[in-house]
């Protein structure tokens, strides 16, 4: 029971509505991530960034775990 409210509370809703599973990428490096990628591309809106991402999940049969934070990074940059 208790893993199972931990589960519900770690899902996370990303502005405007993007769903972004924990179990797909530890919450705290996708906030890292995304800031990285801001940084490195401030004429994208984190909108953008993150449905970048999105698209390197759906790329990797819809999973990022197993991949290192800066494969992810290099492959939503390409996509950017």
């Amino acid at each position: 029971e208790n893993s199972l409210q931990k589960t519900s509370t770690c899902s996370s809703v990303n502005p405007p509505g993007i769903f972004v599973s924990p179990y797909a990428l530890n919450l705290s490096s996708f906030t890292k991530l995304i800031k990285r990628l801001q940084e490195k591309y401030p004429e994208f809106s984190r909108q953008k960034i993150v449905a970048a991402v999105q698209e390197v999940r759906r790329n990797n049969k819809g999973i990022l775990s197993g991949l290192a934070i800066s494969s992810i990074e290099e492959k939503a940059s390409a996509i950017l």
